[in-house]
């Protein structure tokens, strides 16, 4: 209707104002024109009077509303409130975190002095980790072997004791050292430097039920931790206390600290004191005769941070002296390790091992020893290594050897110490 009007007032218009040329000669009439007019009037009447009926319909609906009582607004009956999901370690209570690492070892070549199986699952870890409460977590880690099952570590730690104390109850290796802590699969050979097994107790190392205490040393140049240590006094055949007060103690200081963004350093001292055995007869410790340790570590790390997952460089070393009484004398023996590993890609890395060690009951046998080892890392949940190892023993008589190892774990394994 609008169009049509607005169409109609531009013809009028053009009719009034006339064109140029042609157009003036066909210009209507004044009987045409007024009937034009007068049909836009009729028009316009007819909108006028559809929008008056539209507008009273409006006002009478809104009269209508205003005159109706209002109706209390009933409220949505309220849902009943989400689920809160139950903390993480709640979750842990009743499941703890489970593991198991294989960790098979092939062997070729010979070794008179310490021959090993062609085949063999050294040992299989099961793991099983949870926090038991706010203030208390748990960690069992046991060990099954072709002739063996026990109980490799069975801890609980106290995170959050007042004086800012680290506490651990429970069987546990002992820290000394920084290879010595560490789990079978965790070694970065297949087997341990003879310094470990010579004057550590075997491929074992120093493990005992006890107590733990450690503290870091508020300083504003490094990283310093100090760890005490009291156990039962029953090492392997390092510590073999005869009574129950024939404990074994051990104390270490712990630095670390940053070199560059790419470089640090981790530096520790530890010592040791126990009973060792050698004087008992016929069940009795007479001879009341003990074991001295003393040990020095290094580790040094480069990880370039734009090439972090293709290049890396540890080097570690170890020198441990023991002093052993025994009932014809002191023994005093000295021991060492120095060894580089270089991550060339992403999955792959190489390593050099140099081997010197006396023995704990014969301090004048010197045993020597050289590896060159290479590793393959498909995934963090598997590693193939291969290990050209060369030992001669007091001198004498030489083994050459090669280990092929394979790991592989399944389950959620906790993190390993630094």
């Amino acid at each position: 209707m609008r169009i049509r009007v607005v169409c109609s007032a531009v013809v009028v218009g053009v009719s009034v104002l006339g064109l140029p040329g042609a157009a003036l000669a066909q210009q209507p009439g004044p009987d045409a024109i007024r009937q034009e007019i007068e049909q836009l009037r009729k028009e316009l009447d007819a909108i006028q009077r559809s929008y008056g009926e539209r507008l009273a319909t409006l006002e009478a609906q809104v009269t209508a509303m205003a005159q109706t009582p209002a109706v209390p607004h009933q409220p949505a009956p309220a849902s009943p409130p989400p689920a809160q999901p139950a903390p993480a370690g709640a979750s842990k209570i009743f499941n703890p975190d489970i593991a198991v690492i294989g960790n098979f070892v092939a062997t070729g070549g010979s070794n008179a002095m310490e021959p090993s199986p062609a085949f063999e699952l050294r040992e299989a870890e099961l793991s099983f980790q949870a926090a038991v409460d706010p203030y208390a977590r748990a960690d069992f880690f046991i060990s099954v072997g072709p002739d063996h099952v026990g109980l490799e570590e069975g801890v609980v730690t106290f995170p959050a004791l007042p004086g800012g104390l680290l506490v651990k109850v429970g069987q546990m290796r002992e820290a000394f050292g920084k290879i010595n802590g560490l789990h079978p699969h965790v070694l970065p050979w297949p087997d341990r430097p003879l310094v470990m097994r010579n004057l550590l107790g075997g491929e074992e190392g120093l493990a005992d039920a006890g107590i733990s205490a450690a503290r870091l040393i508020p300083n504003p140049w490094f990283f310093l931790e100090a760890t005490g240590q009291v156990f039962r006094g029953t090492a392997g055949d390092v510590f073999q206390g005869s009574e129950a007060s024939d404990l074994s103690y051990l104390a270490r200081l712990r630095g670390y600290g940053d070199l560059s963004e790419a470089a640090n350093i981790d530096l520790g001292t530890s010592w040791s004191l126990g009973r060792n055995g050698s004087g008992i007869e016929d069940g009795t410790d007479v001879g009341r005769l003990t074991t001295q340790l003393f040990g020095l570590d290094a580790t040094v790390r480069y990880r370039p941070l734009r090439r972090a997952i293709y290049r890396s460089f540890v080097g570690r070393a170890e020198l441990l002296w023991s002093r052993r009484q025994e009932p014809g004398g002191v023994q005093a023996a000295f021991g060492c390790f120095i060894s580089g590993d270089y991550q060339f890609a992403r999955r792959w890395s190489a390593g050099v091992r140099y081997d010197r060690s006396g023995r704990a009951d014969a301090a004048s046998v010197v045993d020597t020893g050289g590896a060159l080892l290479v590793t393959f890392m498909p995934s963090e949940f598997s590693q193939l290594r291969g290990m050209y190892r060369r030992t001669r023993y007091d001198g004498t008589t030489t083994a050459n050897e090669f280990l092929f190892q394979v790991q592989f774990a399944i389950g959620a394994h906790g993190a390993h110490p630094f």
